[in-house]
């Protein structure tokens, strides 16, 4: 089979890795198509593998440049797709749904955010995609029909126990004390448009807090003051997952993050005016209690819940037992994906006709 990846961001990179590579092994030829994001590029040519930047240059936040570079990726990833003669597409991106709508091809939308937090995202693709493979807890909309639901987490793909190991040794952190990360969202994906997170004021009561217990490190995607300077966590971003595994606590403005953290079973609180609109995360807190979210305005409750969780002395192993029972429950997402793609379209009649199928790929 002929797969036409289009990855655009680091984060589709990290879930789609492991899958291209089984992929690959079992002699299916896959494409992988990229436009310009942050550190995308170089983490495949960490890799070296062979892909094509079909938007090398960042695309602009206006109105006019979204949709500008929105025609441009169709336009690019129509030819691309005549000319390799593909037979699936797979990816977030509208663009794909589109051209798998022109040239009659299947297309495999992958997301894990609810249709109203995307909504502008999900008008665009969901009309003209073929199926929406999401976790079973995220919502669609009207599109249920071409909802496919696994029991997991797109966060999975890469931090379940089997595709990652977390190694001590790549923490180079000198000291035995504590340590505590802070990571702050760049907050400037299109559906982050009047979020708020942690602000100076707030990050600054922060660090003082955790400062008296042990060291606080930053990992920040938008640029900060220098006075910030001393607490920068500057390593690869391919360590980051060693660093959160082993951190003591978490406080962030990422809902990515505080998912990823959620997989390591990491105390972690996050700050953000999405609490309690994300499917993945509300589940994650509520079900499992492996994440705690805070709004930006309620500070008091925020500093509550940090004081109530740092007095418990034994908090990692209480964690770690919550994340074995959310493990128990939910599938290895890359050799789930594995066999739908290498089994489609009948996996969807599969899954739609028997969803227990998936218990295979749990840890047994």
């Amino acid at each position: 089979m002929k797969i036409l990846v289009f990855i655009s961001h680091p984060a589709q990179f990290l879930f789609f890795k492991n899958q291209i590579s089984e992929l690959r092994e079992r002699g299916h030829r896959v494409f992988i198509l990229i436009k310009t994001k942050d550190i995308l590029a170089g983490l495949l040519d960490e890799l070296g593998w062979e892909y094509y930047n079909i938007l090398p240059n960042e695309r602009g936040k206006s109105k006019f440049q979204i949709i500008w570079s929105l025609l441009i990726r169709d336009l690019k990833l129509f030819r691309f797709a005549i000319r390799r003669d593909i037979d699936l597409l797979i990816g977030t991106d509208a663009s794909l749904a589109h051209v798998g709508k022109i040239l009659c091809k299947p297309c495999i939308t992958t997301l894990e955010d609810d249709y109203g937090v995307i909504k502008k995202l999900a008008d665009l693709t969901y009309p003209f995609t073929t199926n929406i493979l999401v976790p079973k807890i995220c919502d669609v909309g009207r599109w249920e029909r071409k909802k496919i639901g696994y029991d997991g987490y797109m966060k999975l793909a890469y931090l379940h126990p089997n595709r990652f190991f977390a190694d001590r040794n790549r923490v180079k952190i000198v000291n035995d004390k504590p340590y505590y990360l802070i990571r702050l969202s760049g907050l400037s994906a299109h559906h982050d448009f009047g979020i708020k997170g942690i602000s100076y004021e707030l990050l600054d009561s922060i660090i003082s807090r955790l400062s008296l217990l042990g060291n606080v490190y930053i990992s920040s995607e938008k640029e900060l003051p220098a006075s910030y300077d001393r607490y920068r966590l500057s390593i690869p971003l391919t360590e980051m997952h060693h660093y959160l595994n082993f951190a003591d606590m978490l406080i962030c403005d990422s809902q990515s993050m505080a998912v990823e953290a959620s997989m390591l079973g990491v105390p972690n609180i996050r700050i953000s005016s999405f609490v309690g609109r994300i499917s993945v995360l509300e589940e994650l807190e509520h079900k499992y209690n492996l994440t705690f979210g805070v709004k930006p305005v309620d500070e008091i409750r925020l500093f509550e819940k940090l004081e109530e969780l740092l007095s418990i002395s034994n908090l990692k192993d209480i964690f770690q037992l919550r994340r074995q029972k959310m493990l128990s429950e939910k599938i290895d997402v890359t050799a789930f994906m594995v066999w739908f793609v290498e089994n489609y379209p009948a996996s969807v009649k599969v899954m739609k006709e028997n969803p227990d199928y998936q218990d295979r790929f749990k840890i047994r």
